[in-house]
């Protein structure tokens, strides 16, 4: 008999539908949107490869050793002069914290900040990750709705006005959001802004698509906007490098919760790895390099974006619903609300064609006909034939006409089919 007994906050934790899903479409016969997976055939291996030659011929035994938990400090320099480069905020290398991928970065987060029954406040739909995070925690999250042009500033006045008690944090990905692929627009971004500061509401930014633009203009980081409250930011190489490396960073001006995160993760791991760090930090280091990659992923995701949009007009039936996403990985379908996606999926596999269900992204709304689709790691002519396949699967799953209502999401297609 198992004489081992659960922690009660045991019964939240739930295996990601995503990684569930991804176990059933890595057959080689079918073509997935599934995962958020960068491309494989795009990893710098050459450029990574001399950085790892290098670190091991220069700096071999220090790779190799226990390191700070903060961690590398030419690699935090970097982080610093990065950010101030493309989304304008200025940090200092003593309030960035290495991590292990995002995720962990997350975890920290929650981990530091939450005690069961706390407010979190949550685009809707939002990263699964995240929810996953902070429901481990025992939080309670509020989802405020969202739009293409990201959370909706009337919505989330409404829920600071009538919070009680007062929310612990927001969580945003104003950048090419996971799921929906939509960015908060300069006019929210200055509300939400506005509005978290003027309620004392701190404000966590995930930011790891922020250099995959394809299309559009930059816009600076939220803690980088004038009267931005107390935040926190996080970012990643694990999508303009590859993720299996595991190095991301997290970023406080506040002094107390640095200290607060850094011991949060010495009672995890101790330290991100040493020989990712210092792999990382030579590829970045070796000059254009890192640029030239960066302008290689833009435009071959930026065609892989375009090739799918344009499937999507071709293949969809009337009643679906698009976003047009400027930067980042997915793109977010809604279909004729008669259509579960949960179900639509098997119909999907049956014809080899693989996406993500929407809703596990949702918090408590109940919505079951939206999904989500990848286009960086697919070629656009697995891209044409995957959305025809798909589009023959929603053609199958609709017994009677279109009905029209929308949740507010997306483009529908220009000719009726």
């Amino acid at each position: 008999m198992n004489s081992f007994r659960l922690a009660t906050r045991c019964a939240r934790l739930k295996p990601s539908a995503i990684r569930q899903i991804l176990k059933v479409t890595a057959a080689p016969d079918i073509i997935s949107f599934a995962g958020g997976l960068p491309a494989p055939e795009l990893f710098p291996l050459q450029d990574i490869g001399r950085a790892t030659d290098e670190t091991l011929r220069e700096d071999g035994a220090a790779s190799m050793q226990y390191g700070p938990t903060e961690g590398y400090l030419p690699l935090r320099e970097w982080v610093c002069a990065h950010l101030a480069a493309t989304v304008k905020l200025q940090a200092s290398p003593d309030c960035v914290l290495i991590t292990q991928g995002s995720q962990q970065g997350l975890d920290l987060v929650a981990k530091v900040l939450l005690d069961p029954g706390d407010r979190v406040l949550v685009e809707n739909p939002s990263y699964v990750g995240a929810l996953q995070a902070f429901g481990t925690y025992e939080a309670e999250l509020v989802g405020i709705p969202s739009d293409e042009n990201g959370m909706r500033a009337e919505e989330l006045r409404r829920v600071l006005k009538s919070s009680t008690p007062k929310p612990k944090f927001l969580y945003l990905i104003p950048n090419f959001h996971n799921p929906t692929g939509t960015s908060l627009s300069a006019a929210r971004r200055k509300e939400i802004v506005d509005l978290a500061a003027a309620h004392g509401v701190p404000v966590v930014e995930d930011d790891p698509y922020e250099q995959m633009r394809y299309s559009g203009e930059a816009l600076p980081a939220l803690g980088a906007l004038p009267g931005a409250p107390d935040r926190l930011y996080l970012g990643t190489a694990s999508k303009i490098l590859c993720p299996g490396l595991r190095i991301a960073w997290l970023v406080s001006p506040d002094r107390t919760l640095y200290e607060r995160l850094v011991s949060a993760k010495q009672a995890s791991d101790l330290h991100t790895s040493s020989f990712a760090q210092r792999i990382v930090w030579r590829y970045v280091r070796q000059p254009g390099v890192f640029d030239a990659h960066v302008e290689r992923l833009r435009t071959a995701y930026g065609c892989r974006r375009d090739a799918m949009l344009g499937a999507l007009e071709r293949h969809m039936p009337a009643g679906c619903r698009w976003t047009r996403p400027d930067g980042g990985l997915f793109i977010w379908v809604e279909v004729p609300p008669r259509i579960d996606t949960l179900e639509l999926l098997a119909a999907a596999m049956a014809q080899k064609v693989a996406f993500v269900p929407g809703e596990p992204f949702w918090v408590g709304s109940g919505v079951r006909n939206t999904l989500r689709l990848n286009f960086s790691n697919a070629s656009e002519e697995r891209i044409e034939e995957g959305i025809r396949r798909l589009g023959n699967a929603i053609h199958c799953s609709l017994a009677t006409a279109h009905c029209s209502v929308s949740i507010g999401f997306g483009h529908a297609p220009s000719d009726e089919q």
